[in-house]
């Protein structure tokens, strides 16, 4: 108020004209107004039908002038009817504004979540120790003898484009290796189409169309596509092609290897993955081939015997990241010849905290390695990281990362923690055995122990997924609901939902659910208070690939920052305290 009374009286001038025109009656009733250029540009305008322009005009118009004075309500709205604008005119132009605003609401929100995908970004490239000191940087991919045959190299590449478009198979990078859509003719020996066969694998699946290819011919790769889908395939065949090719012609002599590393996040995928590798070498063996050793280097699994075949010299180690560390530490193995690393599961590796175990096992790398990452669910910001290990990485996605098969049908049933197990046996009923079962405790795994024996990850003709309870995350839910409907086989998951899942996750199954072409229960709606209405395309959080959320609102992101400002304020703490001592 002492703001408005200090100020200066309005200009000499202006009071003066106003004072005279107010004492002469005559002047007022012979006066003309006078009409400013702007105003008469504007009524110029009108009539030429420049409605846009006038309209922007008129908006700038009225933010300035509330700008100078907060108490003008004149709003845009009111230059249809101070410039004689039709209804249908008025219509027409506050439609296309209203649209350029919510454009530009847009725009804002991309960037606001660039800027903190942007922040939140791994500072530290995924290399060995080593190589970031030396500032070694390799430029080329590694250069193998294998080829396309000629028939494949002789086609244009609009059938390359054709194929891919037919598949939903995408691809990033440059030369990419054109698809191959038969064994025979990615040029793999007998023994390998044996084993093919034997399998009952007739022809390769999308990801084996593109990714073998691109893996044969010495390329980086990142691979996502849903669980079941064959990826296990697409890194095991080309290394045992390549590993024989060594063997031919230089046998591998005592402690020598291994020559290729796969790495799996859990003991029971580098199980399966192991038995896979040990499948094709017994019919190479069939065959005539030379004999290709492997080894699994995981926990449960003694020491020993893992050694047995290092001593004899090795082809394939396959093998978690706690046991390897531990056994490079000791000396146990060597990677001064090892040229093939596979990262499998590599998103969740990182998300365990194996990022660190992981840039170790690169700086015990003598040289340049092909590496290739592989997983069902890798968010952007895990891709964009990844990247700095590659050289001139392929990067070959079928379907969305993240997305649940289609042959899975999900089924969800709402039920009280109390009567989860009474409920399993109700369950367990829906098709025949084998069944899998899932749960995120232990003591809920040893409460249902006497009805249930848990047998690994991977069977041979599983039809049924139950879930106990919902993971605390929906890439586990893909993975989970993965282990069934694989090689093209129809499949059952059945989710006991209860009240104690996260909003946020429950909003994630729901767009998981529509995306796979599935109704959404009413239940399910209730319980995240949304309609069923689908999420336009491109929506959902690039931090951790969610699509029921943004990065703005991500539970995951914000527990890693709730994580590292506790770590700030503890270790201001301990080095005060480590100070006062």
């Amino acid at each position: 108020m002492g703001d408005k009374q200090s100020e200066p009286p309005p200009p000499v001038k202006r009071y003066r004209r106003e004072e005279k025109s107010s004492e002469s009656e005559e002047d007022i009733d012979n006066y003309e107004p006078y009409v400013p250029v702007r105003e008469r540009k504007k009524q110029q305008l009108m009539k030429l039908g420049r409605l846009g322009q006038v309209a922007a005009e008129v908006s700038a118009e009225t933010k300035s002038s509330s700008d100078n004075d907060p108490d003008d309500d004149t709003s845009q709205e009111e230059w249809g009817r101070r410039y004689n604008v039709s209804l249908l005119d008025q219509h027409s132009e506050l439609k296309r504004l209203a649209e350029a605003r919510a454009l530009s609401a847009a725009e804002r929100q991309a960037r606001e979540e660039q800027h903190i995908l942007e922040s939140v970004a791994q500072s530290k490239a995924l290399m060995g120790v080593a190589e970031l000191a030396k500032g070694i940087q390799y430029e080329e991919p590694i250069k193998t003898s294998w080829k396309p045959p000629r028939c494949i190299l002789e086609l244009p590449p609009e059938r390359h484009d054709r194929v891919r478009d037919q598949l939903r198979i995408l691809v990033e990078g440059e030369d990419v290796p054109p698809p191959i859509r038969t064994f025979q003719h990615m040029k793999f020996p007998k023994g390998i189409l044996r084993g093919l066969e034997e399998k009952g694998i007739k022809k390769p699946t999308p990801i084996q169309v593109q990714g073998i290819p691109a893996v044969l011919m010495g390329r980086d790769m990142i691979g996502i596509a849903f669980t079941g889908s064959g990826k296990t395939l697409v890194f095991t065949l080309p290394l045992l092609l390549v590993c024989l090719e060594q063997e031919i012609k230089m046998p591998f002599i005592r402690n020598e290897g291994p020559y290729g590393l796969i790495i799996c996040p859990s003991r029971e995928l580098a199980k399966q993955t192991h038995e896979i590798i040990q499948h094709f070498v017994k019919h190479l063996k069939m065959t005539g081939m030379p004999e290709i050793r492997s080894c699994l280097a995981i926990g449960g699994v003694a020491v020993s015997e893992c050694m047995e075949v290092v001593q004899r010299g090795v082809h394939v180690m396959v093998a978690t990241p706690g046991r390897l560390m531990d056994m490079l530490d000791k000396k146990m193995v060597r990677l001064n010849v090892c040229r093939y690393l596979c990262m499998d599961e590599a998103d969740r590796m990182i998300d365990m905290g194996f990022e660190e175990d992981v840039r170790t096992i690169f700086s015990y790398f003598t040289g340049q390695r092909q590496t290739l990452l592989f997983s069902a669910t890798m968010p952007r910001k895990i891709q964009n990281f990844a990247r700095s290990a590659l050289v001139k990485p392929v990067t070959v996605n079928v379907g969305r990362a993240g997305a649940a098969s289609l042959n899975v049908r999900q089924e969800l049933e709402p039920v009280k923690a109390e009567a989860r197990t009474v409920h399993l046996l109700q369950c367990l009923q829906k098709t025949p055995p084998p069944v899998l079962v899932f749960a995120e405790r232990k003591q809920d795994v040893d409460a249902i122990h006497e009805y249930l024996l848990l047998k690994g990850l991977d069977f041979a003709n599983i039809q049924h997924v139950i879930n106990y309870d919902m993971p605390e995350d929906i890439e586990n839910y893909v993975h989970r609901i993965g282990r069934t409907g694989r090689a093209g086989g129809e499949g059952v998951a059945t989710t006991l939902l209860g009240r104690a899942a996260e909003s946020s996750v429950l909003k994630d199954l729901a767009h998981l659910l529509r995306e796979a072409g599935q109704k959404v229960p009413s239940f399910l709606l209730d319980m995240i208070g949304e309609p069923d209405v689908p999420a336009p395309d491109g929506q959902g959080c690039s931090y951790c690939g969610g699509l029921g959320h943004r990065i703005t609102e991500c539970p995951k992101l914000e527990a890693v920052q709730n994580k590292q400002a506790s770590n700030i304020g503890r270790r201001d703490y301990l080095a005060n305290t480590a100070a006062d001592y």
